[in-house]
């Protein structure tokens, strides 16, 4: 008997056992599978490049935060892509704490207290690039490394900067990106008619191309610097006053009083539901309430993995181009809130005024610029960057850089090696004054989704104008669509430009551009599809990190 019980208790120790290697076996098979395809478990950083990636990814590895990430990331992309941003511009950023709020960092540029008489005078038309000293704001981007490394910041300050500083100083070979978008005739002869020679030519005058060297002596010295002395080193001591005498040589009209009284703006993102996702976004003066208003009026549609097929394709991209174009007709809504004269972005987030304008989208045409209130064509637009950083605790930062357009204003500073914005070129065509320490209109937008499930995504983009459709179509995409995250940032995305043209990008599919224009859609001619998304999405506890290959970044994680 007792040897019967004695079996019988191995037997259920022995069932207990194979049970709970079975569970376990089962869990990591399925950790595996749901992880593979080069996801992370800790944390990720998705820059324009893999050298900025991994330098954000070396910081979170050495105990940084995602501020820490972000801050390094910048810092790397200001060398390697330095057609996009640099210290001499300015961010807006979305910060997540895990399970918490969404806090907004703006720190772009202001309008100087002194600027040219009748400046929006100068706007061009028809699409050039804004040269010249007279379209710089004052920047903030420094101002704004340093408030967000207090509130969040992890490494010491000057360890963000020695990276870049060594870059900068030793010099890398030219990034291929860098060389290929230099070698395009309409950027050599921008590059080689500018100060901005003196850096990205060859001592013949002819812009630096692949095999090259790049190297950034002054920018490393001013870095080192500002590493040493903090951001008070730029806006009040040495870097500041060399900036400011070099501005005035190009006859500028910044002061370093405009430096000084630089503040960074924080603030409650703004937040709309997507379904069982929520998105949060910045206020104006970005573009998050653009972008709001687009997906608020897509979501009102049946789209699923089905919306891809056949016809159903053309009438997704139907209604799309129809939300895009009501959103070109609102643009103007897009102001600095603390230069209020009476407008307001506020119903762009509104779901009455979103779904009156879905039951104004037809189905089978289209209209006349009118009737989407798309009266003044602003001046279309690109640049920029984006980085999206996830640390090992759950903190997420979302953060969208810029000097403006290419090479900002091709404003070189010889005494600092900073690369000068031309922001204040943004009021063209989107407003009919400008004042003193306003910010200009941005399409620049952030953003921040969480899922009800847990799940996070942190995603952005750059390409000026085309930010907006480009950070829409991926969530699209992504969301809506069923499409895995690489795939829906990869996809060709269609752009409405400023006269709601409707310009395609290469590989986008020619039938659906058939179906568009037979529904009387204008096809443009748009030739600049400077768009890239980098995003970064956790989901149970799994970390995707995307960087767009359209600028031929790559993420890094661990």
């Amino acid at each position: 008997m007792a040897y019967h019980k004695s079996c019988l208790a191995c037997c259920c120790i022995l069932f207990v056992v194979i049970c709970a290697v079975a569970l376990i076996s089962l869990c990591i098979a399925t950790f595996v599978d749901v992880c593979s395809s080069g996801s992370f478990r800790h944390a990720a950083v998705a820059a324009d490049s893999k050298l900025c990636s991994e330098i954000g990814k070396n910081m979170l590895q050495q105990g940084g935060s995602a501020v820490d990430g972000a801050i390094a990331a910048l810092l790397c992309t200001s060398v390697v892509n330095p057609q996009s941003m640099g210290i001499g511009g300015g961010s807006i950023l979305a910060v997540r704490k895990e399970k918490g709020n969404v806090t907004i960092y703006n720190f772009r540029e202001t309008v100087p207290r002194s600027f040219k008489a009748n400046l929006l005078n100068d706007c061009p038309t028809p699409f050039r690039l804004s040269t010249g000293s007279q379209w710089i704001g004052v920047p903030g981007e420094l101002r704004g490394y340093e408030a967000i490394h207090k509130q969040y910041g992890r490494l010491p300050w000057e360890k963000l900067f020695e990276p870049t500083i060594k870059l900068a100083r030793e010099g890398i070979p030219m990034p291929d990106y860098l060389a290929t978008f230099l070698s395009s005739p309409f950027v050599k002869v921008h590059v080689e008619k500018s100060s901005l020679c003196k850096v990205f030519c060859n001592k013949n005058k002819t812009v630096l191309g692949k095999g090259d060297m790049l190297k950034l002596p002054k920018l490393a010295e001013t870095m080192e610097f500002i590493a040493r002395h903090g951001a008070d080193g730029f806006y009040s001591g040495k870097i500041g006053q060399d900036l400011i005498q070099d501005i005035k040589d190009a006859g500028g009209t910044l002061t370093l009083e405009d430096l000084k009284s630089f503040k960074v703006q924080v603030d409650n993102a703004l937040t709309v539901s997507l379904g069982d996702t929520r998105m949060h976004f910045p206020p104006p003066p970005a573009g998050g309430a653009l972008l709001a208003f687009i997906l608020s009026i897509m979501k009102g549609f049946p789209l699923s993995s089905n919306s891809l097929s056949g016809d159903k394709k053309i009438e997704m991209y139907h209604h799309y181009i129809e939300a895009a174009k009501f959103a070109n007709g609102q643009k103007r809504s897009i102001h600095d809130p603390l230069f209020d004269d009476g407008k307001s972005a506020d119903h762009l987030i509104d779901p009455s005024f979103t779904d009156h304008i879905r039951q104004m989208i037809h189905s089978n045409r289209t209209h006349d610029n009118s009737y989407y209130n798309n009266i003044q064509h602003p001046s279309d637009s690109m640049g920029t960057t984006h980085v999206s950083v996830l640390d090992q605790d759950g903190l997420a930062v979302s953060a969208t850089s810029t000097i403006n357009q290419l090479f900002g204003g091709a404003i070189y500073s010889p005494r600092t090696g900073i690369i000068l914005n031309n922001e204040l070129a943004d009021f063209c065509g989107r407003a009919d004054t400008v004042r003193a320490g306003e910010q200009p209109p941005s399409s620049m937008t952030p953003v921040i989704l969480d899922t009800k499930s847990g799940g996070i995504l942190v995603i952005g983009g750059s390409g000026g104008s085309m930010i907006t459709t480009a950070v829409a179509l991926s969530i699209i995409n992504h969301l809506w669509l069923g499409m895995n995250l690489k795939d829906a940032i990869a996809a060709p995305i269609v752009y409405v430009d400023s006269k709601n043209d409707v310009n395609f990008e290469r590989g986008f599919n020619e039938s659906v551009i058939d179906g568009l224009a037979a529904l009387g859609h204008k096809v443009g001619n748009w030739k600049f599809f400077l768009n890239v998304v980098n995003a970064i999405e956790k989901e149970n506890g799994c970390i995707e990190a995307v960087s767009d290959r359209r600028k031929m970044g790559m993420s890094a994680g661990y």
